[in-house]
């Protein structure tokens, strides 16, 4: 399962105060009304993210564009962050001897 899937599954969005929506779907191709609802919420690139209110206005407008995009709510979004973070965080360097063990090597 997508990982964007499963934060789409887990909370009901009319329970968050703001919503954060990523556009996951490129708006090559797309309708000219769908473009124009993704202009007006400031969506341009794909993978952007965007926080708006949860209002029923935006609720209606990410209603018509729901195949285009990912709604998460705030606790969804910064969980998603925070474990990105965690993957790109720097790890400890890789400590390599370059000495010849000198009882597994016999003389010639």
């Amino acid at each position: 399962m997508n990982a964007f899937k499963a934060y789409k599954a887990c909370v009901p969005i009319a329970w968050s105060p703001n919503i954060y929506i990523t556009l996951v779907r490129g708006i090559p191709g797309t309708r000219r009304l769908h473009r124009r609802t993704l202009e007006a919420l400031r969506l341009r690139k794909c993978n952007r993210t965007v926080m708006r209110w949860n209002t029923p206005t935006v609720r209606g407008m990410l209603q018509q564009v729901k195949r285009l995009v990912v709604i998460e709510t705030e606790e969804m979004y910064k969980a998603r962050k925070q474990k990105e973070e965690a993957h790109h965080a720097l790890r400890p360097p890789l400590i390599i001897s370059h000495q010849p063990a000198s009882s597994a090597t016999g003389s010639l």
